[in-house]
């Protein structure tokens, strides 16, 4: 990334032209100091969480929504300058933005407490610039107040990986007790995995990386085996990570009777045709998971804080954000990658 900071200009990273990720469609960028407008929050990147997502948005598999935009949505930073109307944080106070980043409030999704799945949603990084830079806005009514002497980096994945994790653990409906069964073990997959070793779960990973094997052992699963190996016991819920559509079957049918697989992925690549008996019949149910509603990014940073949950995390300079999505789409990061911007400037900004 140049380096070669002008007065009253932030440096960072836009998607310029997507494409596959040995393309370079990561750009460094400066551009001037955001100024926050009504309802929004200038904030000081401290960290910013890779998703996948991010990948995807680079390499074009989730359409972008606007020309240059700066991906980045497990965003933890200060406050550092408030816009007219917005009065919930104060200057210095940190915070953290998540995926979901607006929704109309009014429509029938919203009003009924599932505004992840409001038609007129907005998001971090897709339809508005995200974390990879040093100076970021988000609105305050979408952010989430986070402690003030945690670990920045630490922080950083929960605002995603563990939002969505969550959110997927819950639609895989796993019984008390029950056995789950994650297949991939990156950022996602290693939080959800210590809620439900938390909650008194039989935890079995199934990924193609012998160091997420190793991680998934190390943090108390009962098994860790190959993508495409039949786990050791049936499951009574099932959680899909890897954006790979192959996999849908094959967890399909290591599920139990009345079992559920979640596909926690925004992108996935073609699911092959299902046999019903041998995929469906019995009553096992196959879930989609969109995005996280305000309530759950509540609870899981509640249930985080109270377990004690601890990220893996891999940090990279924010110079090397194109070398981090690299690492991501060769599966070379262990637990999640994040990033740490220089400090920003905060003059000039109101």
């Amino acid at each position: 990334m140049d380096e070669s900071a002008g007065a009253g200009d932030v440096g960072g990273w836009a998607v310029a032209e997507p494409g596959p990720i040995a393309s370079g469609p990561l750009h460094p960028v400066r551009r001037p100091v955001p100024r926050p407008g009504p309802g929004e929050v200038a904030v000081r990147v401290e960290a910013c969480g890779v998703c996948r997502t991010d990948l995807h948005l680079a390499e074009g598999d989730l359409r972008p929504h606007r020309a240059g935009t700066v991906p980045g949505h497990e965003i933890v930073g200060r406050v550092v300058a408030a816009g007219a109307g917005a009065d919930r944080f104060a200057p210095g106070d940190r915070v953290g933005g998540a995926w979901l980043r607006g929704t109309c409030g009014v429509c029938r999704y919203c009003r009924a407490g599932r505004e992840n799945l409001c038609p007129s949603s907005v998001y971090t990084g897709w339809d508005a610039d995200g974390g990879f830079t040093e100076l970021t806005l988000l609105p305050e009514e979408f952010a989430y107040p986070l402690p003030g002497g945690a670990d920045p980096a630490e922080l950083a994945p929960l605002l995603c990986a563990g939002i969505i994790g969550f959110r997927a653990l819950r639609r895989a409906a796993l019984p008390s007790g029950g056995r789950l069964g994650l297949y991939g073990f990156g950022a996602s997959a290693h939080l959800a995995a210590q809620v439900a070793l938390a909650e008194g779960a039989t935890v079995h990973v199934l990924t193609r990386s012998a160091a997420a094997r190793r991680l998934a052992l190390d943090l108390g699963a009962s098994s860790a085996r190959g993508a495409y190996d039949a786990p050791p016991e049936p499951l009574d819920s099932a959680i899909l990570f890897a954006p790979v559509g192959d996999l849908v079957p094959v967890a399909l049918a290591a599920l139990d009777r009345g079992g559920t697989l979640a596909v926690a992925g925004i992108h996935l690549s073609d699911i092959p045709a299902l046999n019903y008996q041998h995929h469906l019949f019995q009553e096992r149910n196959l879930r989609s998971v969109t995005s996280n509603t305000r309530a759950d990014g509540r609870d899981f940073l509640a249930t985080a804080e109270r377990i004690g949950i601890h990220p893996t995390v891999t940090r990279y300079p924010l110079a090397a954000a194109d070398r981090a999505l690299v690492d991501l789409a060769a599966d070379r990061v262990n637990g999640a990658a994040v990033l740490i911007p220089p400090s920003a400037p905060t003059s000039d900004v109101s």
